[in-house]
């Protein structure tokens, strides 16, 4: 779908309902004059708040300023942000639930052989939208999206290699579950300018993790949220829609050592290896190494699974070879380490597997230390059964 024959601007608003005027206050039960007391105190701080909060809480473009972030990569974080405020004015307009329920292109055999993975409109918009953002920046020298097949090469003399997950978790917008967009940041590798575009691109691409210069993901939510990393730290910032600016809400993100959630689809639980199941009982008995009982909390929307690890503690996890190691895996991997978590694949380091195939599928856990250490003590927590998930 051409990006031209989308609108992004906001409908028009609605007509009232009524031409009723509403009871006066004086006869309003007194507990609800009180609420509308607070409430028109809340809007007028709300409306205040960004001239208020603009000396102590900068924006994420000022951020990179007073960080001495490269000029280059500030560029490309600001075209990355200018991208992912069209996705998230298209996830939260009327139109999104067309554009989920629609089916991509092929029919039969072929959508049936895709499964749940198969493309929607609304992914390949998303998509398009990022490309677009990318290419324009001009410094971005090859682009690895999920969406694509094979990376595509921009530009010969751009600095930058990304990778991404335009729109993940989209076939939950038309029960309005949150979404999100995933993305890492590579160098781009110089010594391979020599080889064949193709070849270039595919190498570029395939970096480990530890050469990741930054990272980030979008939650669109009831707040749009921008959390990155550098290298030296984690942090977020939150969209105001009054100014259309993210605002650094989160700075310096730190991952509780321990949390008391666990986040999974307890479903499969007949599915999973002996390690996990023995795991999962007994932290949510409470005879773990943390004496509390832990609480099950899955959105089944990795961003947003992993931004509630990442604030409250505990673990999010998909023991199945499922999630993509090249768009997923390593970026919030970075994210969470540089937060003081761990990302592991069940048994190592995330950062430290070097990919091999674009779209190379692992096992994916993540969140605090504590408990990923305790996690992984278990040895057996890979599910290596992967029967056929049609829901």
């Amino acid at each position: 779908m051409p990006l031209s024959s989308v609108s992004l601007h906001p409908p028009p608003a609605l007509p009232p309902t009524s031409n009723r005027s509403p009871p006066p206050v004086s006869r309003l039960p007194r507990l609800t004059r009180r609420r509308s007391v607070l409430l028109a105190r809340a809007g007028a701080a709300d409306m205040a708040a960004p001239a208020a909060a603009s000396p102590s809480a900068p924006t994420l473009l000022e951020y990179m300023g007073r960080a001495g972030t490269p000029a280059d990569l500030a560029v490309l974080v600001a075209h990355i942000q200018g991208a992912c405020k069209s996705i998230a004015a298209l996830a939260a307009s009327p139109g999104n639930a067309d554009l989920s329920r629609a089916k991509a292109a092929g029919s039969g055999a072929e959508a049936v052989a895709a499964g749940r993975d198969a493309p929607k409109p609304l992914d390949e918009l998303s998509n398009e939208i990022i490309l677009s953002s990318l290419q324009s920046s001009g410094k971005v020298a090859v682009v690895a999206s999920e969406e694509n097949d094979l990376p595509v090469w921009m530009c010969d003399d751009g600095p930058y290699v990304v990778v991404t997950d335009p729109l993940d978790g989209s076939r939950n917008i038309e029960v309005s579950i949150p979404t999100g967009t995933i993305f890492g940041i590579y160098n781009r590798l110089v010594e391979l300018d020599n080889l064949p575009v193709e070849e270039r691109a595919q190498l570029n691409s395939l970096q480990s993790g530890t050469r990741m210069v930054a990272a980030g993901y979008i939650l669109y939510s009831s707040a749009t949220i921008f959390c990155i990393s550098f290298g030296a730290g984690t942090h977020a910032f939150t969209l105001d829609r009054s100014t259309g600016e993210f605002i650094l809400t989160h700075p310096s993100i730190q991952i509780p050592p321990r949390g008391q959630i666990y986040s999974v689809n307890d479903a499969r639980y007949f599915d999973w290896p002996e390690g996990l199941r023995k795991y999962i009982d007994t932290i949510r008995q409470g005879k773990g190494q943390h004496p509390k009982k832990y609480s099950a909390r899955y959105v089944c929307s990795l961003v947003a699974d992993f931004h509630r690890t990442l604030i409250y503690g505990g673990v999010a996890m998909n023991p199945r070879d499922h999630l993509r190691l090249v768009y997923e895996a390593n970026p919030l991997s970075f994210l969470a380490e540089q937060a003081g978590g761990r990302g592991s694949d069940g048994k190592a380091k995330i950062l430290s597997i070097q990919p091999v195939k674009l779209h190379q599928r692992l096992p994916l856990f993540l969140g605090s230390m504590e408990d990923m250490l305790e996690l992984e003590s278990y040895g057996d927590v890979q599910q290596k059964v992967n029967p056929g998930y049609e829901v």
